[in-house]
């Protein structure tokens, strides 16, 4: 019976005469070569769409969620509701990843640069401001997972899908140009740190060329796991929250106006300007099109509603922490500069390159000098917030263009997109002239620009019950 079904391999193999085969091989030939720049080295064009059109990740590259036999399974009625399993330590730990590659937009050093600024010009008033930030952009985050989840699909394809060409293609140049502005201010917060490291040796553009190259430290961890990334990102965060912990036990900032900053709102005309860049730094656009694909690095079964509802449960937990963390060390950073500028000369001229010198000169050395202390902070952000930012544009270029190439293609190119007009900052500004900070609290209110244009299509998205089901967000939400 399989013989009668099934072709034989003789007739598989024979060789046709048509003059048709003979007019294909030329775009044959010219298909093969653009394949061979595609996910997969050339796969055959007879797979199927699905398969050939594989989303953020590669099935074989995503983490395995394990369930065990005693979790009640759906089956038979994959849209049913029921009852989510008990907590488990081990499946969060499974979980946990995504959302502290995305907690990193929320440590960049425009971050940092917003908040030391905010710390010198205005002291403690402005924590209020970095609380409910950094609760709004808990939000905007977690919404931003939710659509990715329940629809296999991260924002930037999404945006390609539902909206005409014209609004899609306004889409994706806004959002390069908040990651253009992004990535300037953390390759060259990267460059200020090797600067500071080095002695001065390195120059900036010498610092901005090395970072340059840290996306092929991305591609080398990619190959080697999901987690081993993961791990990666993990180390730079803490080596965050170390230095920027020592600081803060180093100068001992009020711990009273400290709690006063954060409930008492305050703002006054002259630090319009910090505040506005708060905002701008904490919800950063391109970090919204960001977390809706690094979730779908775990295999999930979303025509399964109990499975769609589990890791929704778990990355909600796993992205809230990893924002506490974000928060812990802004406000670090926003207190000692609170502490040790605010009222003083240095405040309105201090910047991420002086910052370390002007900490070094007040507080000294204790147990290690202050300026290295911040000049590795500053590395491990600088570092680990333009890998992540390779990894948006590379979410956001092949979402918006249905661009579907090779992982070390896509990272050429969106390293390119940062690293040209960095280098033209580098080159063209002195770091030691007040230029370069205007520059980078300028940026800031770039993102605080760029904001709608990544908000308005996820509510809209989220809203849409076609899109997402029984999943779909109500109107407080919407409203909040």
């Amino acid at each position: 019976k399989e013989s009668e079904e099934l072709p034989s391999p003789n007739s598989l193999a024979r060789p046709t005469h048509s003059p048709l085969a003979h007019a294909s091989s030329a775009p044959m030939a010219s298909r093969d070569l653009a394949e061979s720049l595609l996910p997969g080295g050339g796969a055959s064009a007879s797979s199927s769409h699905d398969e050939y059109e594989e989303r953020a990740y590669d099935s074989d590259d995503k983490v395995s969620i394990s369930i065990s036999d005693s979790e009640p399974d759906d089956d038979g009625d994959p849209g049913a509701a029921r009852a989510r399993p008990a907590f488990s330590w081990r499946k969060l730990w499974r979980f946990t990843g995504p959302g502290f590659l995305m907690c990193i937009g929320f440590l960049d050093p425009g971050n940092l640069e917003g908040d030391l600024q905010a710390g010198a010009a205005a002291g403690y008033q402005l924590l209020w401001l970095l609380l409910w930030a950094t609760v709004m952009g808990a939000l905007v985050q977690l919404l931003s997972a939710r659509l990715g989840v329940v629809t296999g699909k991260h924002l930037a394809e999404l945006c390609r899908e539902e909206y005409p060409p014209w609004a899609t293609r306004a889409l994706w140049v806004m959002t390069e140009l908040a990651l253009v502005g992004a990535d300037i201010q953390e390759v060259i917060g990267s460059a200020i740190a090797i600067k500071i490291l080095s002695g001065g040796i390195v120059p900036l553009w010498g610092g901005v060329v090395i970072t340059a190259f840290d996306c092929f430290i991305f591609l080398f961890l990619e190959n080697y796991g999901v987690r081993k990334l993961e791990a990666f990102f993990g180390v730079l965060i803490a080596t965050m929250a170390i230095s920027f912990a020592i600081m803060f036990g180093e100068t001992k900032p009020s711990g009273k106006e400290l709690l006063i900053g954060l409930v008492v709102p305050k703002l006054s005309s002259k630090t319009i300007k910090q505040a506005v860049g708060i905002v701008g730094c904490i919800i950063m656009p391109h970090n919204v099109f960001l977390h809706s694909a690094l979730v779908q690095s775990r295999k999930i079964d979303t025509k399964k509603k109990s499975r769609v509802q589990e890791a929704v449960y778990y990355y909600n937990i796993e992205s809230i922490l990893a924002l506490i963390v974000s928060f812990f060390i802004n406000i670090c950073v926003t207190t000692v500069f609170a502490k040790g500028f605010y009222g003083s000369d240095k405040a309105d001229n201090i910047g991420l390159e002086n910052a370390g010198q002007y900490l070094q000169e007040k507080y000294g050395t204790a147990l290690f000098p202050v300026l290295y202390i911040w000049a590795i902070g500053l590395l491990a952000s600088g570092q680990s917030s333009t890998i992540t930012g390779t990894y948006a544009g590379q979410f956001v270029m092949g979402g918006f263009l249905n661009l579907r190439l090779k992982k070390w293609l896509r990272a050429v190119i969106t390293r390119s997109f940062a690293i040209i007009p960095t280098m033209i900052v580098a080159l063209f500004f002195d770091t030691e002239d007040p230029t370069m900070d205007v520059l980078n609290e300028s940026l800031n209110v770039l993102q605080s620009i760029q904001i709608p244009f990544a908000l308005i299509p996820l509510i809209t998205l989220v809203s849409s019950e076609q899109l997402m089901g029984s999943f779909v967000v109500g109107p407080i939400t919407k409203v909040s």
